[in-house]
């Protein structure tokens, strides 16, 4: 069967305001054209009614590059006909044709948008019997419960479609709903997969790096763009300001003090002093972060609190309950998995005993001794930006 069209179905979009929600269908829509563009997939149009987007597209890559779109809960590639019930049974028989073997089973599963001459349950019925009769010869079976192949027809407003194919989508929101964050990105695993989750809840980002000079290397830096623009490859349309934050000779200044086992703590800290005002500078709502509750000294709970310590500015942790095969599931989902555990000198600036249950009386005397906006101006001046 020849597929023109792919039936977009979202979630969260349809339960909002109407005045809501057609300003988040439209987004929608914008991003699904980006996605096809960027991908190269040809379309003629993309439309939507009422808790569908149709998209107009003969490639047979649609329907899963269109899956890849944040908000975008389904997509199936499907054949679209008038709402005459011969012609949808008569569909739905030539679907029968092409996907049901010798002795496999099937089901219809009908649906009606709308007021027609026949229930749902009438139009499965109905079907059903049709595609049973064009392939009788071939011994089918009818079976609601797990069949071999499932036959979809839905009938909406003035047109039916007709599919076997469900290709699941990322869900969520779409991109650019909710306002820009920014994204500490670090060479490793967590990070990128911190940023994926709250772009997936409609967030652009504003990627920062923050770079440990003489403490790390070449490679890892190379890692941290490349899962930035990992990231990127899931948003088309929208633009990405990157920032590589100078943070080695912040590093190298505290260890040379001598207050070592905080060095992680301080670390965090500062990197939080600088984003928040690369956010203020970038109109940002929030800063988003990699951690997870324990993973590291820099993220028990009594740490975490005091690397907040004077910030404030909402700070967002999407992983903070996450274990680490949850986290490596997502990362190969998204993409960024391989690019994450190249070969690679990460932070040499750790100390062999860092310490895990800080006190912040400790760490707002050591503090003391610094000059800790001349640092946080030092690396925004250092700062280099690219745009993607």
């Amino acid at each position: 069967m020849e597929y023109g069209h792919v039936m977009v179905r979202y979630g969260e979009i349809g339960i909002k305001s109407e005045q809501v929600r057609r300003k988040y269908e439209r987004l929608l829509v914008k991003n699904i054209e980006a996605m096809l563009s960027e991908n190269g997939v040809g379309f003629n149009g993309v439309s939507r009614e009422r808790g569908r987007i149709f998209v107009e597209s003969r490639d047979a890559r649609a329907a899963e590059v269109v899956s890849r779109v944040f908000g975008v809960v389904s997509a199936s590639p499907v054949a679209v006909t008038g709402t005459d019930i011969k012609e949808v049974c008569g569909m739905a028989a030539d679907m029968g044709r092409d996907i049901i073997g010798e002795g496999q089973s099937f089901a219809i599963r009908a649906r009606r948008a709308g007021e027609y001459p026949y229930t749902s349950q009438e139009i499965g019925r109905i079907c059903g019997d049709a595609v049973f009769e064009a392939v009788k010869d071939r011994n089918p079976r009818v079976d609601l419960k797990s069949p071999d192949h499932e036959i979809f027809v839905e009938v909406r407003e003035d047109r039916s479609y007709v599919f076997s194919e469900v290709v699941k989508g990322v869900g969520g929101m779409p991109l650019g709903s909710q306002g820009r964050m920014v994204a500490l990105i670090s060479g490793g695993i967590d990070s990128p997969v911190a940023a994926w989750l709250m772009m997936r809840r409609g967030c652009n980002i504003i990627p920062v790096f923050f770079n440990n000079g003489e403490f790390s290397d070449k490679a890892y830096t190379e890692r941290a763009m490349d899962a930035i623009k990992k990231l990127k490859e899931w948003a088309p349309g929208h633009n990405f300001k990157v920032y590589e934050v100078p943070h080695g000779d912040t590093l190298r200044e505290f260890i040379e003090r001598g207050n070592v086992k905080y060095t992680c703590v301080f670390c965090k800290h500062m990197m939080y002093r600088t984003a928040v005002e690369i956010a203020k500078r970038g109109g940002a709502h929030g800063i988003i972060t990699g951690s997870s509750l324990g993973q590291v000294a820099s993220q028990t709970s009594d740490n975490l609190m005091i690397e907040h310590y004077m910030i404030d500015f909402p700070i967002y942790h999407p992983l903070i309950g996450f274990d680490k095969d949850e986290i490596v599931a997502l990362a190969r989902r998204i993409g960024t998995y391989d690019i994450s555990v190249r070969p690679a000198s990460c932070c040499r600036a750790v100390p062999a005993h860092p310490s895990i249950h800080g006190r912040l009386e400790e760490v707002k005397r050591i503090e003391g001794e610094f000059d800790v906006d001349g640092l946080v101006e030092k690396e925004l001046a250092g700062a280099a930006v690219t745009m993607l």
